[in-house]
């Protein structure tokens, strides 16, 4: 009769215990060194690619775990990049999700910046463990939205198991008066992060300087105006105005064409540009390709 007794306590106890773990699920945790690496690996790309930024990195409830900020960084990227941290890690999305849905949808969409602990910017990066967001990383203040974004990735990256949030492909949508609006500015209509083309509503209202692009080709639809362009050649007078970029007063040699309404032109990496004649308003879509 004792054996029994024992036996139904034990099972009691097994049960109990059981029971117990079906209600306490294992949760990954984000460390302080895993804080720090993911840091380091951020800096270690913003100094590859020779650029600036403020680096966020905070747990799964958004509270700061650490913060590095690289020489010359604007001093607000400091609470920019904990504010996409946090976004990231709370609401379990790359912020790039939020900033290019408020940027497409219109209206009603523009209410959801007020929300609290709330940074619609690129730039912010859930970090994962095993499959658990276990916190998020923000950059601010490289050298565009996008590259904050990659920077942020390597961070991520950094992390055993981290990843970014696998959100399958996202659509764009842009509306006839956003493309408006860039082409009267000429401004980047896109420049999607870890992809390699970026699309361009361009605007010329008059003559420009020769151009290099080392990385990019250019894919150019003309969508109106005339402009005389001189393509190959060698340019004059150069200097380099941002990594890769290369700017010149002018062309020697080269080849002259003319382009107008439905004209397209392909110019390779490297190839030296220039747009020595305009007639205004000369507008254009540019796809880079690199």
């Amino acid at each position: 009769m004792k054996s029994l007794r024992n036996l139904l306590a034990a099972l009691a106890v097994l049960a109990l215990g059981a029971a117990t773990q079906a209600q306490v699920a294992e949760k990954k945790t984000l460390t302080r060194e895993g804080a720090k690496q993911v840091i380091a690996a951020a800096v270690a790309e913003a100094q590859k690619r020779n650029t600036t930024g403020v680096i966020a990195v905070v747990d799964d409830g958004g509270n700061l775990m650490a913060v590095e900020r690289i020489d010359g960084t604007f001093g607000a990227g400091a609470n920019i990049s904990i504010g996409k941290a946090r976004t990231a890690a709370l609401f379990k999305r790359p912020t790039r999700v939020f900033e290019e849905l408020i940027n497409s949808s219109g209206k009603g969409r523009t209410a959801m910046t007020a929300l609290n602990d709330f940074t619609p910017l690129i730039g912010g990066i859930p970090i994962l463990l095993d499959g658990q967001i276990v916190g998020g990383v923000g950059v601010s203040g490289a050298s565009s939205a996008a590259e904050d974004e990659e920077l942020a990735i390597a961070g991520a990256k950094a992390v055993e198991g981290g990843m970014p949030m696998a959100m399958g492909p996202v659509v764009t949508y842009l509306e006839s008066a956003k493309v408006s609006e860039a082409f009267a500015k000429g401004m980047p209509l896109l420049e999607p992060a870890g992809e390699h083309y970026k699309i361009h509503a361009s605007r010329r209202d008059g003559p420009g300087m020769a151009e290099i692009h080392e990385l990019d080709a250019d894919l150019i639809y003309v969508l109106s105006g005339e402009a005389t362009v001189v393509t190959g050649g060698r340019a004059l007078d150069t200097k380099t105005i941002a990594p890769h970029e290369i700017r010149g007063a002018a062309i020697e040699g080269g080849e002259t064409h003319k382009l107008v309404k439905g004209d397209v032109m392909v110019i390779p990496r490297n190839t030296p540009h220039w747009f020595k004649d305009v007639k205004a308003p000369f507008l254009y879509y540019v796809v880079k390709v690199n």
